[in-house]
């Protein structure tokens, strides 16, 4: 069952776990569970994320952040796919280039950073060039598996129409695959939101990142959580939206065959 088809009682589910955990978290800061400085309630987050607001820095900082994620992001994916599509239809340089391309998927992001900082510098391209390595190699994989798993009757089928090249990848590779590689870029692209803000925590001079490193340094830790929601937020936004991908006609039937 679809979130349509769901009664509008259970589509309002998330608001009440919301509100619970709001209360919940409103009545620890009353019962002084952790210590004041250390555990802001609701309502100081409230103000400080209204003061970052107001005095415009939370924008450029979300900008920056949106930035950086989408641009290295969107490169990964139009070099990543490719590649898997390449190595998915290609057994012998599948064979030979994807234990090194799980290498590299393998190596955490972030220990790319002083590279990163080297040759970039401080600013967007360090970031921009860690979001490509956190996503592109998990992109290659996951379209590689997409591709391989595809029925051989589909081939086979179209072969018998005489399907070839471009016409063979866009009426059967790229609708057959498209539901995990667009499952893949969910994952991945949450991945990004991830890497951005270490990265701008260690090589920004702006960005979520860097706003929730320097609340910590500045020991504002109503900023720090305010920061932190709006992350999450983002990252839930940005899952909403690729999600939109599955309703494409073209490779709705993938997910409901």
């Amino acid at each position: 069952m679809t979130e349509k088809l769901l009664p509008a009682k259970v589509r309002l589910l998330p608001l009440l776990v919301l509100v619970i955990a709001v209360a919940v978290w409103y009545g620890l800061s009353l019962l002084h569970v952790f210590p004041q400085s250390a555990f802001p309630s609701p309502l100081e987050v409230a103000k400080g994320l209204g003061e970052e607001v107001q005095s415009g820095r939370l924008i450029n900082d979300l900008v920056a952040s949106l930035f950086r994620v989408t641009t290295g992001f969107m490169i990964a994916v139009a070099i990543g796919v490719p590649t898997g599509l390449w190595l998915g239809h290609h057994v012998r340089s599948r064979v030979a280039l994807l234990p090194a391309i799980n290498f590299f998927r393998s190596l955490s992001p972030l220990a790319w950073i002083p590279f990163a900082i080297l040759w970039f510098g401080i600013g967007d391209l360090p970031a921009i060039f860690l979001i490509f390595m956190a996503c592109y190699f998990p992109i290659v994989v996951a379209t590689v598996s997409a591709v391989s798993s595809i029925p051989s009757i589909y081939f086979r089928v179209a072969r018998d129409y005489r399907f070839s090249g471009i016409e063979l990848l866009t009426k059967v590779t790229l609708p057959a695959s498209a539901p995990q590689v667009i499952t893949s870029l969910r994952v991945t692209a949450g991945l990004a939101w991830l890497v951005v803000v270490a990265a701008e925590m260690i090589a920004g001079r702006d960005g979520l990142g860097f706003a929730i490193w320097d609340a910590r340094n500045g020991l504002r830790m109503d900023l720090l959580v305010a920061g932190m929601i709006v992350i999450g937020v983002i990252g839930v936004v940005i899952d909403r939206v690729l999600i939109r991908l599955t309703r494409i006609r073209s490779v709705r039937w993938g997910y409901e065959r």
